[in-house]
């Protein structure tokens, strides 16, 4: 009897065990693969020579964006854009105009990431001279009319030459903060 009992044991054991290795198998598996096509990274549409417009409250630009081709990828909600040209506008202030050879929008249009010889160049308006920014990325917040980066920039305006690491550019505060590594050279106005 004991003998028999030892066997059934073993052999519960055995179907257990063999019962868990097969659960474990199909939840480590991966899924069935979709085949509507949402899994490849192919374009659902692509429009050339483009231009958008956002409005604020008083029906005034806020900030558009050109492109020479923007790319939409529905796997993964992105739109790729061919040296875009973002242009923000504020009341009272001089408008911005941000380029690149290449940028990304984000599904909900809430950011952008310009990528490849950015410049971004505030218009001169009275006694302010038109100042340039060079990087090569930066991230647009167009919402907040913010934009950062973490690489080395360039600024210049009509005497001021700046380098450095990192920038926090924020519009509606008329402010720049750079991050590391700054140096200055101004050279004054001569009469």
């Amino acid at each position: 009897m004991i003998r028999h009992l030892s066997a059934w044991a073993t052999l519960i054991f055995l179907v257990l065990f063999a019962a868990l290795t097969l659960w474990l198998d199909r939840v480590v598996q991966p899924g069935e693969p979709k085949l509507d096509g949402s899994t490849r990274h192919e374009p659902d549409y692509v429009v050339e020579n483009f231009s958008s417009a956002t409005l604020d409250l008083s029906g005034q630009p806020h900030f558009t964006l050109a492109a020479i081709k923007m790319t939409h990828y529905p796997d993964d909600k992105t739109t790729l854009l061919e040296r875009p040209h973002f242009m923000s506008f504020a009341p009272n202030t001089a408008p911005y105009h941000m380029y690149a050879q290449r940028g990304i929008v984000t599904e909900d249009g809430k950011d952008a990431y310009l990528h490849d010889h950015v410049r971004v160049i505030r218009e001169a308006r009275g006694a302010a001279s038109e100042l340039t920014l060079d990087t090569t990325f930066l991230h647009l917040i167009p919402d907040k009319d913010l934009a950062f980066t973490d690489k080395p920039v360039v600024i210049n305006d009509a005497h001021t030459h700046i380098t450095a690491v990192g920038l926090k550019l924020d519009k509606r505060k008329h402010t720049f903060k750079l991050l590391s590594n700054v140096k200055v050279r101004y050279e004054p106005r001569h009469p």
